[in-house]
């Protein structure tokens, strides 16, 4: 029996329901339910379309790469050829070039993955709170800035009469040329890719539950033998992944090989550029730029010959 001292309130339907309703309805009228099964291919289009556009890319620039440049005209030639590709096989400078990108892109992941590893764990196990966020702070500090600013900055720290050079003439060291050489690339290759490294190996290490290493230490681990057999082994998706990011960004790096090495420690990127923009011969160009295209993906599948394409997924190649 109803209580009549009790107050009936009426029910208001939240604005925000009607607004979720009005667009259910809409998108109806759009996208029909016999539409459902082709949800999942518009959901994937705008993807798909990027991807298209890259594709139609790679083949003008695969058309271009088969096109020479008559230097008396500057008109590039009706019929193909691989006379561009032949100038890069023969040609001691570019094979020069490309072996130091590959130098660079491997020393620059070795050292990355060394100052990542540690950082990440620290981030992940650390039980400060203080502690976490500024090392948060610190790793997403370097995002704010761009590349060439940070670039100039390393410029200007590490000159011959920059900071380092300052804080050496006090005891007594000569000053140093620490810039436009080969290390200085890779210092700033690392410090650029170090972020990525950590927002890329954190996840991996945050899912390794920390009873796994107590129970290692019970079983009469000491930390390298844990680190070794445990951290190691079950962080490797995340290794990998960084490797692999890592690599790609620094084998296709600009700015820290033109800048940090003074225009004497060109990596492939650096060659492209100057034959589009300096000397104007885009055929051979593009043929440049389909090359560091096939060092790449050709990096890349060796990688997933070596450790399994599951291993960056939860299918790992045992």
């Amino acid at each position: 029996m109803n209580n009549p001292t009790v107050n009936k309130t009426r029910f208001r339907y939240p604005m925000r329901w009607r607004i979720m309703d009005s667009l259910e309805t809409g998108t109806s009228l759009l996208w029909p339910k016999s539409m459902s099964r082709y949800t999942g291919w518009l959901l994937l289009s705008p993807a798909l379309l990027l991807v298209g556009i890259l594709v139609i890319g790679l083949v003008q620039i695969a058309d271009s790469s088969m096109r020479t440049l008559d230097t008396s005209t500057y008109l590039f030639s009706e019929t193909y050829s691989g006379e561009n590709y032949a100038t890069i096989i023969e040609s001691a400078t570019y094979a020069k070039v490309i072996w130091r990108s590959l130098l660079g892109a491997f020393l620059t992941v070795v050292f990355t993955l060394l100052l990542a590893f540690p950082y990440s764990y620290i981030l992940v196990r650390t039980r400060s709170a203080l502690t976490r966020k500024t090392l948060l702070v610190i790793l997403f500090l370097p995002f704010f800035i761009g590349q060439v600013v940070r670039a100039y900055g390393w410029l200007i720290i590490l000159g011959n009469s920059g900071a380092v050079n300052e804080v050496l003439g006090l005891v007594g060291i000569a000053p140093m040329r620490l810039l436009f050489n080969f290390p200085a690339v890779i210092f700033g290759l690392v410090q650029y890719m170090l972020p990525f490294a950590v927002l890329l190996l954190a996840p991996a290490l945050t899912a390794i539950p920390q009873e796994i290493e107590t129970a290692a230490g019970s079983l009469g681990a000491n930390w390298r033998q844990t680190l070794w057999h445990v951290i190691l082994p079950m962080a490797k998706p995340g290794l990998i992944g960084a490797g692999l990011v890592v690599a790609t960004l620094s084998l296709t790096d600009f700015a820290m090989p033109a800048m940090l090495g003074g225009g004497s420690q060109d990596f492939i990127a650096n060659a492209i550029y100057d034959q589009f923009f300096r000397t104007s011969n885009q055929g051979l160009g593009a043929a440049l730029a389909l090359v560091l295209v096939g060092i790449g993906s050709i990096m890349v599948g060796i990688v997933f010959m070596i450790f399994g394409a599951g291993t960056l997924g939860m299918g790992a190649k045992k």
